[in-house]
């Protein structure tokens, strides 16, 4: 079954007063966590639709597809919502880094 086939009602999704709901996105085998983006209701429609990520930039205030420059793809195979319906975790199998430093997750500058 694809996941535009499924009946889950986005009006349920809290976006806040941007528009903007936070996406942690999670290798799909490891559960590593690749990045945090934000999604509007077009990108996850299109995220849905598509079965890869897309996502809001606030910085260029527009849609990026994930891998659409680079060819580091995110195939989505789960999309969850938390308790609260504010924040996504989207589960994906990658092909490439997911960050744009080349790095496999944007979470690699130990702090502690």
């Amino acid at each position: 079954m694809r996941m535009e086939d499924l009946s889950f009602d986005l009006d349920k999704i809290k976006f806040d007063e941007k528009g903007l709901v936070p996406a942690i996105v999670q290798d799909a085998h490891t559960l590593q966590v690749l990045t945090l983006a934000y999604m509007n209701r077009e990108s996850l429609e299109i995220t849905i639709r598509e079965e890869r990520t897309c996502f809001w930039s606030r910085s260029r205030q527009e849609l990026w597809r994930k891998g659409e420059t680079s060819g580091n793809t995110q195939k989505v195979t789960a999309l969850i919502a938390d308790c609260d319906y504010d924040a996504i975790v989207v589960l994906v199998d990658k092909k490439g880094p997911a960050c744009h430093t080349g790095a496999e997750s944007c979470f690699h500058n130990e702090i502690i």
